[in-house]
């Protein structure tokens, strides 16, 4: 399992907002430049994590971005399924087509499992992973 760029990229900007909190506004192309990630991407990540009620967007006079909650209640399924959409670790669980359907055993246990990732990364919040590690 991997995430795709997009989804990976989409945590480091939400990380590098995270550390602007309190308040403070950045601008689209801030976080590009602080993050290093292309202002196209910044800006189409922008529009999906604001659609998501992740980031909002405050216009005019020291406008910019901002987390639309506080980094503690963000975790790290909801950044991800802005860009993904529902964690699904095969199609199958989604309706999709699989050669092997009809006489799958497996099939009635992966909700369970996408249930159990899911689980997972609904407990690490933003907060956590904005914290700036020590390097020992």
């Amino acid at each position: 399992m991997r995430l795709s760029n997009l989804a990976d990229y989409a945590v480091v900007m939400m990380c590098q907002a995270a550390r602007h909190c309190g308040g403070g506004r950045i601008s689209a192309g801030e976080l590009a430049q602080e993050t290093r990630l292309p202002v196209p991407t910044v800006q189409k990540l922008v529009s999906r994590l604001t659609g998501a009620g992740l980031l909002r967007s405050v216009r005019g006079a020291g406008g910019g971005l901002q987390l639309a909650r506080p980094a503690a209640a963000i975790t790290l399924v909801e950044i991800i399924e802005a860009v993904e959409g529902p964690i699904a670790l095969t199609t199958c669980v989604e309706g999709g087509e699989c050669p092997a359907d009809a006489e799958c055993r497996v099939r009635p246990h992966w909700p369970q499992v996408n249930q159990a990732v899911r689980g997972a990364l609904a407990g690490i919040s933003l907060a956590a992973l904005a914290r700036e590690k020590e390097i020992a």
